[in-house]
């Protein structure tokens, strides 16, 4: 619209500029020096007109006898279109960063901090079944305690919630009872390093029992992870069968734990910290009163009586810090999986397991062999392809 008001109007200028020539005398027509040369003899059709000043015309809206809006069309070009607040959106995304990296920086620290007392604890005081107890207690108490003074909201939920989340609070339990016992009995890296084979047996267990298919950068995938694994076990200097089934039993039980949370999980509202809260409590009925009938509280008593004796008053410390750390590690690993993808956080577990056992070794001056490094190293190589090939 704009291109054709211009156009009438430049029409409406030569006009205007004709009539005003041929009332002038041809005398009257002067060029300047600085204007080409114009052969108006030869060509009597062609205009006359004066190319001493430019002809400006202030306003189209003069010729008309009606003063009509004129409606202009503008169009931007990219570089002067209007700018979006990309500056709001680069500083929501760096803050999303930083609050991810807070969150995995205290997930490792946490679980580093809880894998050295928890340790402590089962050297000085070797029954597994009550320490797993006594974390879950420990945590339950915590979040009844944060809902009853508000300093976390309550969730709501029904018999259904609890109906599915059962067969996750079992799957839980046993991996929890099966990894402390492990710890109990062989080094914390070592138990670490076998369960850093938990993605064989997801794919496994999802391949022949789920009927999941998977691509073969997956399979691909498995083969550093088993073959570190089984490096790492047969250099262990001191190997164990029973630390070594209880960290093979905890990844299938967590592998089961992970397969019955998603199918439960779908389509709920409860957050990943009351989440894990419901999942703590619930796994506290379950062990309680296999704990009771696995050892007992005669073997408790007398047992805690030796590690004060042997160890002191901060022994007690080491109790309560291990049962703490322990919710607060897995309290952050369920909130984070709230502001990341499932990849991110494989990525970070496998990061985590590094710093466990690193730390670890450093802490209790655990021996290893390089051909024992390499089978780690292996290992956790193999889980890091694994999400990257699940990715």
């Amino acid at each position: 619209m704009s291109f054709c008001i211009k156009q009438s109007a430049l029409a409406t200028c030569m006009d205007v500029s004709n009539s005003i020539v041929h009332k002038r005398s041809p005398s009257t027509i002067c060029r300047s020096s600085f204007s080409p040369s114009l052969n108006l003899q030869n060509n009597p059709k062609r205009t006359n007109l004066s190319v001493s000043k430019p002809l400006h015309i202030s306003s189209i809206e003069s010729f008309c006898k009606e003063k009509k809006p004129v409606t202009q069309c503008k169009a931007y070009e990219a570089d002067k279109s209007q700018p979006i607040d990309a500056a709001g959106e680069g500083r929501s995304e760096a803050a999303k960063r930083v609050k991810i990296g807070i969150y995995f920086a205290t997930w490792w620290a946490l679980n580093v901090v809880f894998n050295i007392y928890n340790k402590k604890v089962l050297n000085a005081y070797p029954y597994p079944w009550l320490t797993s107890t006594l974390s879950l207690a420990c945590g339950s108490l915590m979040m009844l305690i944060s809902w009853a003074t508000r300093m976390a909201e309550a969730p709501k939920t029904d018999f259904e919630f609890w109906k599915t989340l059962f067969p996750v609070a079992v799957a839980h339990t046993i991996g929890h009872v099966a990894a402390t016992v492990s710890m109990s009995k062989v080094a914390v890296s070592f138990t670490h390093i076998i369960k850093s084979g938990e993605p064989a047996f997801s794919v496994l267990v999802s391949r022949f029992l789920l009927g999941e298919t998977f691509p073969p950068s997956v399979y691909l995938s498995l083969v550093p992870i088993i073959g570190g694994c089984a490096l790492a076990a047969v250099t262990e200097l001191n190997f164990n069968m029973t630390g070594f089934m209880g960290a093979m039993i905890s990844n299938l039980a967590f592998v089961f734990r992970n397969i019955f949370s998603k199918k439960g999980m779908k389509g709920n509202s409860v957050s990943g910290m009351n989440y894990y809260a419901c999942l703590s409590m619930l796994s506290l009925v379950i062990l309680t009163p296999f704990a009771i009938a696995v050892e007992g509280p005669q073997m408790w008593a007398a047992g805690w009586e030796t590690a004060l004796s042997q160890v002191g008053p901060q022994f007690i410390w080491w109790v309560a810090a291990q049962s703490i750390f322990y919710h607060l590690y897995n309290q952050v690993s369920y909130m984070s999986l709230d502001q990341i993808s499932p990849l991110t956080f494989s990525v970070g577990n496998t990061m985590k397991r590094i710093s466990v056992i690193v730390s670890s070794i450093i802490i209790f001056h655990t021996p290893v062999q390089p051909i024992n490094a390499l089978g780690a190293a292996i290992a956790i190589l193999g889980t890091f392809l694994y999400s990257q090939a699940k990715a």
